[in-house]
């Protein structure tokens, strides 16, 4: 199984638009090429500190521009972070997550705790995941220092279609921050999100920018946008769940070897739509009642479900 970075658009459009049983048994191949079919990541995402972002993501229920009810809240302590790795690892999770509503990582006593935190995870024999936002080339060094395993830092569209939901960066700083992440020698966690409005040659056009990463993306996570009230895209038109199939299929195909992330928004999805997404080549899916601001199904769910199908989680790092 062959490992491109040469994709065309051309070639990205004709297999996303395969008829879905096609499309699926070509990513089934990728997908085992690279990986045990049964088994799959559990990752956790904690908000470490909520609220407050000066964006204005138009998806997003933490920036400060929008009437959502999410209260502004303060960097969590060490402790309480490390607290949660304990809940999170008990419950099966092999990387915890964690997320902070800044528009970039802050110099400081604040960028100080987040190495603790991420050396208190580390600690767990945890894979250890940050999503801050912006990150400069010194920063990404001092993280990979402390331990952490992966930055995420999501292209969330395509580059023709990203102004119409982000005005304060350009798409060219995200490509830098993973730049800066790469040349740290930290692990890529990049993806995007769908049902934002966007066209399927939008969609084509995400797939296309992670397929030419090199190296491509160690994770990938696929999200279906979860409306918020007071956000832009609160009335957007539902996606269809197949269309999460569709992207996570063709991703596995651009990128056989990496972790394809079933991540926001499997509580619009039914068990059925969760499982095709599965077999088109997802590995990876957040657990837990909460990602950042948003509902999540419970582990008991995710349980029930993987012992329906037979599957199970991966175990260790």
């Amino acid at each position: 199984m062959e490992i491109r970075h040469d994709w065309s658009r051309d070639e990205i459009r004709r297999t996303y638009h395969l008829a879905l049983p096609d499309l699926i048994f070509h990513a089934q191949l990728a997908h085992r090429a690279f990986h045990k079919p049964d088994a799959v990541q559990l990752c956790r995402l904690l908000s470490i500190k909520t609220g407050g972002c000066p964006e204005d993501c138009g998806y997003c229920s933490q920036s400060a521009r929008y009437k959502t009810g999410i209260e502004r809240e303060e960097l969590m302590s060490v402790a309480v972070v490390r607290q949660a790795a304990l809940r999170a690892r008990r419950e099966g999770a092999t990387r915890f997550c964690m997320g902070a509503g800044w528009r970039q990582v802050p110099d400081g006593k604040n960028f100080d705790r987040v190495l603790e935190m991420v050396r208190a995870v580390a600690a767990l024999d945890m894979e250890v995941c940050c999503t801050l936002g912006m990150l400069t080339e010194s920063q990404a060094k001092k993280l990979k220092a402390a331990g952490l395993t992966a930055y995420n830092h999501n292209l969330d569209t395509s580059p023709e279609f990203y102004g119409n939901v982000i005005t304060t960066r350009v798409y060219e700083d995200r490509l830098h921050t993973i730049a800066h992440v790469r040349k740290a020698g930290i692990t890529v966690c990049c993806g995007g999100i769908l049902g934002m409005g966007e066209t399927e040659e939008d969609r084509i056009g995400l797939l296309h920018e992670l397929s030419r990463l090199d190296p491509h993306p160690e994770s990938v996570p696929i999200n279906m946008l979860v409306r918020s009230e007071g956000t832009p895209l609160a009335s957007v038109e539902e996606l269809d769940p197949l269309v999460m199939v569709r992207a996570i299929g063709t991703a596995r195909i651009l990128m056989p070897a990496s972790r394809v992330r079933l991540a926001a928004g499997r509580r619009q999805m039914s068990p059925e739509a969760v499982t095709l997404c599965f077999l088109a080549g997802a590995n990876s899916i957040f657990t837990g009642e909460k990602l950042l601001t948003t509902p999540n199904p419970a582990a008991d769910a995710d349980q029930q479900l993987f012992n329906s199908l037979g599957m199970k989680a991966m175990q260790g790092v």
